[in-house]
């Protein structure tokens, strides 16, 4: 394959990973059925409740052979409509086939939302306090006729918890009902020790977890004062906070489906929200009575279920005093942030312009157009039965819901005001003191929230303002606390209570955080893990790898240091004899193949995400690297070298990073005040290519070229240059064939176009 080939295919793979779910795209999904009745048989095995059909898949131009299609959905699936809500399993029968990860696609079709916008406005405010799937939209044909526009949510499958929580083989529920709902109510009840009393509320999706599930829900209910032993409380509110701000009733706060639980490395089970097309008030019964009106769906009770014994999910949590005042200050956060400034009003419009061609041609959609332009602000009706009373306009339900929540008593309470969070020093070594500061008024209980590791919880203990603190003069309203700085990056919050009302600094812990940066003497320094046309062991192979770094002034040796992928298991793979010098990089192939020459570790990395840990011969962890999604080809690192934060970067294999990112595309900037690096001509090139750039004022510049595995191949400038356009010829005729970078530092920032040489 000629080498501009695989480059593209570089790009077009990191595209998927990076954009499938980018809300500014749309994708386009054609499946393709051997069978003429496709629709027929679709039916068939709905109603025999398993099985898939078999097809192929072409998604944005890529084949998948061999996928599973089935509908999905309860109301939202009717066999009477075109447009019926799909589910896409592409490894279904060749393992390992994903879109970069994704390996289950589901779609949907738009029931009983006329904006169309409800999942994808829904989840969007979600992934800011929480994790939560992303969602965008797709265009779906089935042997070439055009269905119309779905809506197209992650699936909260190993994948979604690999990237959120660093494992994906853990205990993992979904609450659904699994048959007649008949008899059922509440949510989270105890129902006694054998799991089979659970089947019909709950579906495992991991391959163990029943005993956990019985023995999570006995905690919550009969054992209560354990609770956050086994359940992530904090994450909990902020889940219940949202559900009913947004009067999202289709939810586990009124009905006992559409959330997931997994149970994290900490050994708490996490709640994960799902199905958000009947957000904003898109659901209308609650309880058993009649459906709610427009004032009673504005006017939604903030504390709905919290004295419902059946409803242990909201009534087990919310009977804790803390809690419910956590809860009310996780709502308000939400209101201030997204409602009261209007921004959710202002993000709902700009989605609706995205999809605003699309929804107009779509043959098959279950609304009209005007009505999808209507119902951000009005309550619009009609639709696929059951039609019911219509469906509430989202402005119309959020505007005189922030005003009736904000008006309440227990909202207008004074929370104590928290600012000049700091720590020092700023840069620290394992084990050296740390002090964390911060102001607060008005408060008896002031703490500070720390994690002294990724993997860990957080734990809360008092701060003081007793002057011996480091905190200024007593009853100063300066609070001071010391602890040793841990192995890695520790992360802290502040939070306080004046027994009316709390508050957090930052606002969104403990979602967000504070950092102290700690460095260790050998460290992390950069890992690859999905290597494919970077660099070759030495048997030629592309393998992930793990670079380490001694940043300290002394040999050290590392013989019985461990290297491990699993929190549980941290002994997984011992280090040789080895020394690594000072200002040394050390490379370890994750290949699980100890046979080859050099360090190879018994374990390969997850491009989908995991954490990568370095233990010393007690099992101390000395550092750490939790990742998400990695790009092909792509590490990360850190920058600066040795001791700075892990950024995305292009591969420097044994030697100091730079900051020079890679880009799939260069984005350019208009001609206001910054310098515009513009693209190479021509480009691929064979011997010579021109790099052309403008400056807005006279200053100082540097124009380089960089390989791709960061290595410096020439200085094409270097001094001051007028204002005004620039243009410098380069000769690569002794180049090797191969992806570079053309890199302009300037006094104003720096810049990174990719260059590409062929044969």
């Amino acid at each position: 394959m000629p080498l501009l080939h695989v480059f593209c295919l570089i790009l077009i793979r990191s595209a998927f990973n990076q954009d499938f779910y980018d809300i500014n795209s749309i994708n386009t999904i054609e499946l393709t059925f051997q069978q003429v009745n496709w629709d027929y048989l679709l039916d068939s095995l709905y109603d025999a409740g398993e099985g898939r059909l078999l097809g192929a898949a072409f998604i944005n131009g890529q084949q998948f052979d061999s996928v599973g299609v089935r509908y999905k959905g309860n109301s939202s699936y009717q066999p009477n409509l075109v447009k019926k809500p799909l589910n896409i399993k592409l490894d279904y029968v060749i393992d390992d086939q994903e879109l970069n990860g994704y390996g289950t696609l589901k779609l949907s079709n738009g029931f009983k939302d006329p904006s169309l916008i409800r999942e994808t406005l829904g989840y969007e405010i979600a992934r800011t306090y929480m994790p939560a799937s992303r969602a965008n939209y797709a265009k779906v044909f089935i042997n070439d006729t055009y269905l119309g526009l779905y809506t197209s949510v992650q699936d909260a499958d190993r994948f979604f918890m690999q990237t959120h929580f660093m494992c994906d083989d853990n205990t993992r529920l979904k609450g659904e009902l699994n048959g007649n709902m008949q008899g059922i109510n509440g949510v989270w009840n105890y129902l006694g020790s054998d799991s089979s009393l659970y089947f019909d509320r709950y579906t495992l999706e991991s391959d163990f977890g029943w005993k956990e599930l019985v023995q999570f829900l006995d905690t919550v209910n009969n054992y209560n004062d354990y609770l956050k032993s086994v359940l992530n409380v904090d994450r909990h509110l902020w889940m219940l906070a949202y559900d009913n701000l947004l009067v999202n009733l289709d939810a586990p706060i009124n009905m006992p489906q559409n959330f997931y639980l997994f149970k994290d490395l900490t050994g708490r089970f996490n709640p994960i929200m799902w199905d958000l097309n009947e957000t904003f008030g898109g659901f209308v019964n609650a309880g058993n009575g009649p459906p709610l009106n427009t004032h009673q769906l504005q006017h939604f009770d903030p504390f709905y279920r919290s004295n419902d014994s059946d409803y242990p999910i909201v009534s087990k949590v919310l009977n804790n005093p803390v809690n419910k005042r956590t809860y009310v200050a996780h709502m308000k956060t939400m209101l201030q942030e997204l409602f009261e400034t209007g921004w959710y009003e202002q993000r709902a419009l700009e989605i609706q312009q995205i999809i605003n061609e699309e929804v107009q041609n779509d043959p098959n959609k279950l609304y009209t157009y005007q009505q999808f332009l209507d119902n951000i602000y009005n309550t619009v009706g009609g639709g696929p039965p059951p039609q019911g009373p219509g469906i509430i306009g989202i402005v119309e339900l959020m505007d005189s819901r922030s005003d009736y929540l904000s008006s309440l008593p227990l909202f207008q309470l004074d929370a104590p005001e928290i600012s000049n969070v700091s720590h020092f020093p700023e840069m620290v070594s394992p084990g050296d003191e740390v002090w964390i500061n911060a102001t607060v008024n008005t408060a008896s209980v002031i703490q500070l929230g720390i994690r002294p590791e990724t993997h860990n919880r957080f734990i809360r203990m008092n701060m003081f303002d007793d002057g011996n603190h480091n905190d200024g003069g007593t009853g100063d309203g300066i609070y001071g606390i010391s602890l040793p700085a841990g192995p890695s990056d520790m992360a802290y919050y502040i939070f306080a209570d004046n027994d009316e009302a709390v508050s957090f600094s930052p606002d969104r812990a403990e979602y967000e955080f504070y950092s102290v940066h700690v460095i260790a003497d050998v460290v992390i320094n950069e890992f690859m893990a999905d290597n494919e046309t970077t660099v070759i062991d030495q048997d030629g192979e592309y393998d992930d790898w793990i670079e380490f770094y001694n940043n300290s002034g002394n040999p050290i040796l590392i013989n019985g240091w461990y290297l491990s992928d699993n929190p549980d298991d941290p002994d997984k793979w011992a280090f040789p004899d080895t020394l690594i010098t000072p200002g040394q990089y050390l490379i370890v192939w994750a290949d699980e193949d100890g046979s080859q020459e050099g360090l190879h570790a018994n374990f390969k990395l997850s491009a989908d995400g995991e954490v990568i840990l370095l233990l010393d011969a007690g099992l101390n962890l000395i550092d750490e690297a939790a990742f998400g999604p990695q790009k092909t080809d792509t590490t990360t690192g850190r920058f600066p070298n040795g001791t700075g934060d892990f950024i995305e970067m292009i591969p420097t294999f044994s030697s100091e990073n730079i900051n020079v990112l890679v880009s799939a595309k260069l984005e350019l900037t208009a001609n206001v005040g910054k310098p515009v690096l513009s693209p190479n001509f021509p480009n691929p090139f064979q011997n010579n290519t021109a790099i052309t750039f403008y400056l807005p004022q006279r200053q100082y510049i540097s124009l380089e070229i960089f390989d791709l595995y960061g290595q410096k191949k020439r200085v094409i400038f270097e001094g001051i240059l007028e204002e005004g356009d620039h243009k410098f010829g380069l000769d690569g005729s002794d180049y090797k064939p191969g992806i570079y970078f053309a890199y302009l530092k300037t006094d104003q920032g720096d810049q990174t176009i990719k260059l590409m040489k062929m044969d």
